[in-house]
């Protein structure tokens, strides 16, 4: 049904491959664009987008550590660190 094609990165203008499996994984998640960007672009903007990303400094609410977390903590909301996130899961 599906077949392999190739596209154009719009960040470094290499083609690249969008396979069949590829296309098919798009399809069962609802996604309607194909992707724009090769794999290395779209590692790169990942890495970049986290580096980017400010940290705020909170205590936990269970154990009592300091925990960095990427929102602003607000008084009438409880902070977990890591580890005590995993657990409430």
């Amino acid at each position: 049904m599906y077949e392999d094609k190739t596209l154009v990165c719009k960040d470094c203008g290499a083609e690249f491959i969008f396979t069949a499996g590829e296309q098919e994984f798009y399809a069962e998640k609802g996604f309607e664009n194909e992707p724009t960007r090769c794999k290395d672009c779209r590692v790169a903007r990942k890495a970049a987008l986290r580096q980017s990303r400010e940290m705020h400094t909170a205590i936990c609410a269970d154990c009592g550590k300091e925990a960095k977390v990427p929102f602003e903590p607000k008084e009438d909301r409880p902070v977990y660190c890591s580890e005590c996130f995993a657990n409430h899961k």
